[in-house]
C-alpha cells in the first residue's frame, strides 16, 4: 500500500548520489537508492523499496546501467523509477506530489549552524559558497534546482555538513594568516562530513550505553572524499578538512594536504620563484588540478579504492596502487595519533565509516597494526565479517592493552540523519 506523504533525503557526493525516502514521521524507510559511477563508468542505479506495512523488501534493482552525465540526470533517473506507473504493485508513493519535504545534504554552509529553507534568495547564498566545495555544493544545487522543477510541491531544506563542527575552538579553526583578511574573506577551518559524524556519534553512544556528552571517539569517514574527526564529549574538537574539503586526507580526485607551493611548481614552467613567474600561475588551474585531477585518479588512473586495494595485494602487486594504499594508511594514522593526544588518551572507540571504511577489510587491518601501540587491537576474524551491512559492527580483539578501547565499523546514514533532524526540529516554512 502506497503512502500519500513522505520525506525525501538526497546526498550528492563527489562520485555518487544517494536517495532515501522516509514516511512523513521519519520512522520508516520506504526506499533506499543510489546512482554510482559519476566519475568512473559504468554508471549504475541501485534501488530497493520496502513494504509500508511490514518493512520487507518488495523491489530490488542492482547495478542497472543508466545513461547519466551528471548529478541532475541522476536525480531525474531516480524520480522516474520512483513514480513509474509500470511498477504499480511496487510503488510506495502515490505520486511525486507526495514528497512533502526534500532534505538536501549541502557540504558547505559557511559558519551557519542551522538548517536552511531553500528559496530563490537562500539558493543564491548557497551558490556563492560553491567555490569552497566545488565537488559537492554545485552538484547538490543542480539537484535542488531540478527538484524545484520536477517536484514543485515539495519544500526544500538544506542540511549542512559544516554545522557539526561549529564547536571547534577558535585556536583550532584559526589559520595563521593576516587576521583582518581572514575575517573579511571568512577564511578559517570549517570541516565537513558533519552529518555523518553526527549520526556516528549518536550511534556509538547508544552502542556503548553512554550519554552523548560522555563519548570520546576518533571517527574516520573514508570514501571518495575522506576525513577524520576528533570528538570529545559528543562534540567536534577537530577535523582534518578545513576551509574546503581539499585539506586533510587524499581522496578519489583530491590531493589532500600538500605543501601549498607545490601547485606553483606543478603548473609553472619557470624553475625560479620570481614574482614574474608567479604571475603566470592561474589559481583556478591549481584548484582544478588539486580537486579533480589528483588523489587516486592521478596515482592509479581510477577513483575506485576497492580496485586499487585488489591490485595492491595481487600476487604481483601494482607499484602505484601499493604506494597509494600505503600513503592512505600513513595519512590516516597521522590523524589518529594526533587526535589520541588531543583526547589525552581517553578514547572510547576508533570508528571506521564511509564506503571504504565500511568495506575496506585490508585497509582497516593495515591501520589497526599501526595503532595497536595506542591500545586499539583488531580481531582478524571479526574484521573479515564486517561488510558494511550492520549499523554497528565491533571488530575489537578482547583482552590485552586495548581492554576497553573499542574498534567499530559503523554504517553511516547521512540521509537518515537529515530526516531525523527534520522531524525533531522542523524548520519554519513561509
Amino acid at each position: 500500500m502506497a503512502v500519500d506523504s513522505a520525506i525525501l533525503a538526497i546526498n550528492a557526493g563527489s562520485s555518487s548520489v544517494k536517495f532515501s525516502l522516509f514516511s512523513r514521521d521519519g520512522r520508516n524507510l520506504l526506499v533506499s537508492a543510489d546512482v554510482k559511477g559519476l566519475t568512473s563508468s559504468p554508471t549504475t542505479l541501485n534501488y530497493t523499496a520496502f513494504s509500508t506495512e511490514d518493512g520487507s523488501s518488495i523491489e530490488e534493482t542492482e547495478d542497472q546501467e543508466v545513461e547519466v552525465k551528471d548529478h541532475e540526470d541522476a536525480f531525474k533517473v531516480f524520480v522516474e523509477h520512483l513514480t513509474s506507473d509500470d511498477r504499480e504493485d511496487k510503488k510506495v508513493l502515490d505520486s511525486g506530489d507526495g514528497v512533502e519535504v526534500t532534505c538536501h545534504r549541502i557540504v558547505h554552509g559557511g559558519a551557519s549552524p542551522e538548517p536552511l529553507v531553500i528559496n530563490d534568495e537562500t539558493y543564491k547564498r548557497l551558490d556563492d559558497l560553491s567555490d569552497l566545495a566545488p565537488l559537492h555544493n554545485h552538484p547538490a544545487l543542480l539537484i535542488v534546482k531540478a527538484c524545484m522543477k520536477v517536484l514543485p510541491k515539495s519544500k526544500n531544506v538544506a542540511y549542512f555538513d559544516s554545522s557539526f563542527h561549529t564547536t571547534i575552538p577558535e585556536h583550532i579553526f584559526t589559520y595563521p594568516v593576516d587576521p583582518s583578511l581572514a575575517k573579511e574573506k571568512k577564511i578559517r577551518k570549517y570541516g565537513f562530513h558533519g552529518l555523518s559524524y553526527s549520526f556516528i556519534t549518536k550511534t556509538v553512544a547508544k552502542h556503548l550505553g553512554k550519554k552523548l556528552d560522555d563519548v570520546n571517539i576518533i571517527a574516520l569517514h573514508l570514501g571518495s572524499g575522506a576525513s577524520a574527526c576528533c570528538i570529545k564529549g559528543g562534540k567536534s574538537l577537530d577535523t582534518s578538512m578545513g576551509l574546503t574539503p581539499l585539506e586533510g586526507l587524499p581522496g578519489g580526485t583530491r590531493s589532500g594536504t600538500i605543501d601549498p607551493s607545490a601547485s606553483f611548481h606543478l603548473l609553472s614552467n619557470s624553475s625560479d620563484m620570481s614574482s614574474k613567474a608567479a604571475k603566470e600561475l592561474h589559481l583556478s588551474k591549481a584548484e582544478q588540478m588539486l580537486n579533480k585531477e589528483s588523489g587516486w585518479k592521478a596515482l592509479c588512473g581510477t577513483t575506485d579504492f576497492g580496485e586499487i586495494t585488489k591490485k595492491a595485494f595481487a600476487a604481483k602487486p601494482d607499484e602505484m596502487c601499493k604506494i597509494a594504499f600505503d600513503l592512505f594508511v600513513d595519512r590516516i594514522i597521522g590523524y589518529i595519533g594526533s587526535y589520541y593526544v588531543k583526547l589525552g588518551g581517553k578514547v572510547d572507540a576508533l570508528v571506521f565509516a564511509g564506503g571504504i571504511g565500511e568495506k575496506g577489510e585490508e585497509l582497516r587491518a593495515a591501520v589497526g597494526k599501526h595503532v595497536e601501540c595506542l591500545g586499539f587491537k583488531i580481531d582478524e576474524s571479526e574484521n573479515g565479517k564486517a561488510k558494511g551491512k550492520e549499523t554497528v559492527k565491533e571488530i575489537s580483539a578482547e583482552g590485552g592493552e586495548g581492554e576497553g578501547k573499542k574498534v567499530l565499523v559503523v554504517k553511516t546514514d547521512e540521509q537518515g540523519e537529515c530526516a531525523r533532524q527534520l522531524v525533531e526540529n522542523p524548520p519554519k516554512f513561509d
